[in-house]
């Protein structure tokens, strides 16, 4: 049984900072890549962040480059999303998404952790 669960969301100061943690199970994580994706209130989902399954290349979203670092340990299965300098913009839910292109195709989907940046 698949399970992705996100955690370390919360209430935040703008310029402070989080980390996102995905723990996941029920598959072999070390095959699929990994993204970190969010959805604000009235906006559609964007992609924030994207991982190879060996951990070698990153992609970011132009909107957090310089601010947001992601991570995989694949021997803790786990992705992590390092977010330094929040601003109020990054307000949404963050979800974790688990894929490979080969295969079954296989697509997996946490249930999102909420992240706000309020003063």
């Amino acid at each position: 049984q698949v399970h992705l669960v996100e955690s370390g969301g919360g209430l935040v100061q703008p310029g402070g900072s989080l980390r996102l943690s995905c723990a996941a199970s029920g598959f072999t994580f070390s095959s699929y890549a990994m993204s970190w994706y969010r959805q604000a209130p009235g906006k559609e989902r964007e992609l924030v962040a994207r991982i190879t399954s060996y951990g070698g290349s990153t992609t970011y979203a132009d909107s957090v480059k310089g601010r947001f670092t992601i991570s995989r340990d694949n021997a803790k299965n786990t992705v992590y999303l390092q977010m330094n300098s929040l601003k109020p913009e990054d307000t949404a839910v963050y979800y974790c998404k688990a894929d490979r292109t080969w295969g079954d195709r296989s697509t997996y989907w946490g249930q999102g952790t909420q992240v706000t940046v309020s003063s």
